[in-house]
């Protein structure tokens, strides 16, 4: 078993790629033309944006919308970088919002939380060990 892919269910896919683009420099690797469902260039495993639509129609008793949540839900993208302070300030820029700044942990990792216009929790961070 692997992990293969992730799926975050948002109110606008093509704008959750173009932040995501803006904030972290992660290209669209594909949109479907109904909009309704889109992935990011992230490497091995897949980072996608579904339209809440979707979740709508997969799950009959409904779903948590991270965008409607006033707290971010109980669970995370980690993006590694070896520069968070300079990622945390572009996601910043983009329009995230500051949740927790850079701060280096006990072990030695740069950690930062920034929670994006879809609702999305991200934690930047440096390799550990790194």
């Amino acid at each position: 078993m692997k992990l293969g892919y992730t799926i975050v269910y948002v109110p606008d896919v093509a704008q959750s790629l173009k932040f995501f683009e803006a904030a972290f420099g992660l290209p669209t690797r594909f949109l479907h033309e109904s909009g309704t469902y889109g992935e990011l260039e992230t490497g091995e495993t897949t980072l996608s944006f579904a339209a809440h639509a979707l979740a709508d129609s997969n799950f009959p008793g409904g779903h948590v919308a991270a965008s409607e949540s006033v707290q971010p839900l109980g669970m995370e993208l980690g993006l590694v970088t070896p520069d968070v302070p300079t990622a945390h300030s572009r996601a910043l820029a983009a329009g995230a919002t500051e949740l927790s700044a850079p701060v280096t942990k006990p072990w030695g990792q740069v950690v930062s939380y920034v929670r994006c216009p879809d609702g999305t929790l991200v934690e930047l961070c440096s390799p550990i060990g790194g």
